[in-house]
């Protein structure tokens, strides 16, 4: 990609120019700090010249928070522009389980059938598989690495989970499986050479931790309820860019899977309903009659339909037929893995959500919401509220402006699990608060466009889809309720991080981030910086563009860090390597500043010279609000070039004989500022 160096040079001298003779006002940017004034400045010839005192220095790492980034080289994988070339490959791995839910005994049984997709140009001589419930062994690194009272709770429970795995067979012949923690190495008979599959069949069986992460069991009034999420055993990544991904699981980094096909078959006793990933196969197998035309009609209502009452739970006549057990199935294609909840004590209610295919065909998508009595904010008697609402309002909000939902089916499942995302189902853990139960579940609607659609690694680089979707989320929040966007608590916490003694950058892997600051790094300063990104760096047509082109080009595929900036950059057609220098690869601060304000009495125009410092090593663009002494007002911005050589700026404006009385740097309040007593000057 073309980066500005020859050109950028010419262009900043032609803007210092225009400057100096016209004493105009063009667009900018700026950081503060609280250092001495030198605002005597009465000289038009001072206009945007470079004082050696204020000449920028190096960053954090010595360069120039205008230096090009040094990014992987491009290559016909990953091109240049951030699409990926004629040669990108992925795997694919498709699954078949057969599962038993054994609520006597709180496990799990299951067999499984894997086909593996060789779509790499490199011959494969061994596979590793992740162990994810491997976690939950006492004796595990991610155990052994949390402290009491961590998210993760491992060490407030006597609790000893992980697999017992058994069978592993390809084409008949033994396989062995060589454990290590939360991974495996498959050793093969034979290698997996380019384009050609591999087939293996495993059985596994493991006991249902507590309410731990991500997944766990509850007892409610009514019964019990299960989540199962990274519940089977499912081969590692592997790609162009680190080969076998073989991270541990520690519980903090999520999952960074392959695409697949899932059919799934779920086994429970009479009175359990089951959700899964996908719709359900078999619904004259395990519906009643009546559940099914209540189905129907809410598949053609746009408000929700009960599909099980409350005064129907345990009830015999909730199954049709005499059978003790049941076996529900799902499928789903394109997706990244599979999860499910099952219960004797959920309600459930549905409706339709209506997109637009990419096709321009009108599409309904199932909205469903599966939850406990105790669950009182839940149901649909609020004609304001209720899950399956908000459900359907993510739906339709999201598919209308980033990428039309790719499911049949979106489901939420009030129950241990706090809030937690998977192709078309998501965990939910609030109950009786209207506000929190839509935070959580525009949220982890929202991540079934990233990392679900646009599949990140987000084992490495939580911020690339959980601040995506925070991002995201601003937006329908504020669509929901009618308001304005608020981003007043992640602008409080970005300040917070960049004023910190201990600062981290948003890049730093969420298992070695500060505890405390993995929701303030990995979810609102990025989200926060998309949004200054649109708002106020590129508007919201120009970001608009550029990032409905990432998702175009990265749907079911695989982005790097590295293809989202090439991707912004050359869809927009701007260089922002300081941008992203100073708001993700550094734990730089903003402190934009007005030095002085001086009048030059050589002029019938009333010309001033305003003196702004940039005194953090974070760089924005600087936006002003001028106040006439008559009254009248105006807003100026100046481009953040200003700031490539000099943390001093010298503005001449131009005011047509009015006087002025104030100036305000940043008044709407849009940007980090960690210091807003010197963003204002007043006569």
């Amino acid at each position: 990609m073309l980066r500005q160096n020859l050109s950028t040079n010419l262009l900043f001298r032609a803007t210092i120019a225009l400057l100096i003779s016209s004493i105009a006002t063009i667009t900018a940017c700026s950081t503060t700090d609280t250092r001495s004034s030198r605002a005597g400045v009465v000289n038009a010839d001072s206009v945007g010249a470079v004082d050696d005192n204020f000449r920028r220095t190096g960053g954090r790492d010595g360069n120039n928070i205008f230096k090009e980034i040094d990014l992987p080289t491009p290559t016909s994988a990953r091109l240049g522009s951030g699409k990926p070339g004629p040669d990108y490959w992925q795997q694919r791995v498709d699954y078949s389980i057969d599962a038993t839910l054994h609520p006597e005994t709180d496990s799990v049984s299951a067999s499984m059938t894997v086909v593996y997709h060789n779509n790499s140009p490199h011959e494969l001589e061994y596979m590793w598989i992740q162990l994810e419930q491997n976690l939950f062994k006492l004796d595990s690194i991610g155990s052994q690495s949390r402290t009491p009272g961590s998210v993760m709770k491992m060490l407030e429970y006597d609790f000893d989970g992980g697999y017992n795995i058994s069978n592993v067979r390809s084409a008949g012949q033994e396989l062995t499986l060589k454990e290590h923690d939360t991974l495996a190495k498959l050793e093969l008979t034979s290698t997996i050479k380019p384009g050609e599959t591999f087939e293996f069949s495993l059985d596994f069986e493991f006991n249902v931790p507590p309410a731990l992460r991500r997944m766990g069991k509850e007892t409610v009034q009514d019964g019990k309820i299960f989540e199962l999420a990274q519940w089977f055993p499912h081969v590692c990544k592997y790609d162009d860019v680190n080969g076998w991904n073989t991270l541990p699981y520690l519980g903090s980094g999520e999952f960074y899977t392959d695409f697949g096909s899932y059919d799934v078959s779920i086994t429970v006793p009479r009175h359990y309903l089951v959700a899964g990933s996908g719709m359900l196969t078999n619904p004259e197998e395990v519906l009643t009659s009546e559940q099914r035309s209540r189905l129907a009609q809410a598949d053609a209502s746009d408000e929700p339909v009960w599909i099980v009452t409350k005064d129907e739970i345990g009830s015999d006549d909730i199954r049709p037929g005499s059978a003790e057990s049941f076996t529900w199935n799902f499928k789903i294609d394109d997706a990244r893995t599979f999860a499910w909840a099952a219960s004797d004590a959920f309600m459930w209610d549905a409706c339709k959500a209506t997109i637009t295919d990419l096709d321009g065909n009108e599409k309904n998508i199932r909205c469903q919401s599966l939850f406990p009595v105790e669950a009182t904010v839940w149901g649909n008697d609020d004609p304001d509220g209720g899950s399956t609402r908000y459900v359907k309002h993510s739906i339709e909000f999201y598919s209308d402006w980033l990428y039309p939902y790719q499911y049949p089916v979106m489901s939420n499942i009030n129950g241990p699990e706090g809030g937690m995302e998977y192709p078309g189902i998501m965990f939910c853990g609030s109950r009786t608060n209207p506000e929190g139960l839509f935070g959580v579940t525009d949220h982890e609607v929202g991540h079934n466009w990233f990392p679900m659609l646009v599949n990140s690694d987000e084992r490495r680089y939580m911020w690339q889809d959980e601040g995506f979707n925070t991002f995201i989320n601003i937006y329908s929040k504020a669509a929901w309720y009618g308001q304005s966007p608020d981003i007043k608590r992640h602008m409080d916490q970005t300040i917070e991080v960049c004023s910190a003694h201990n600062p981290q950058p948003i890049v730093t892997a969420p298992d070695r981030a500060w505890p405390r600051w993995v929701g303030r790094l990995m979810y609102r300063k990025t989200g926060y910086g998309l949004y200054i990104l649109r708002e106020f760096v590129l508007g919201k047509e120009r970001f608009d563009d550029a990032f409905s082109q990432y998702i175009q080009w990265w749907a079911y595929k695989h982005p790097q860090p590295s293809d989202f900036f090439r991707t912004m950059e050359d869809s927009s057609g701007l260089d922002l390597d300081w941008f992203w220098r100073g708001w993700f690869l550094e734990p730089t601060s903003l402190d934009l500043a007005i030095a002085g304000v001086n009048k030059i009495d050589d002029s019938e125009q009333e010309t001033y010279i305003v003196t702004i410092d940039s005194l953090g090593e974070m760089v924005m663009p600087v936006h002003m609000r001028i106040i006439y002494r008559d009254g009248t007002s105006e807003e100026r911005t100046l481009p953040v070039e200003i700031w490539h050589v000099t943390t001093r700026w010298n503005a001449g404006i131009k005011t047509g004989g009015k006087e002025i009385d104030s100036i305000t740097i940043d008044p709407h309040k849009l940007l980090p500022d960690v210091d807003r007593t010197n963003n204002r000057w007043e006569r």
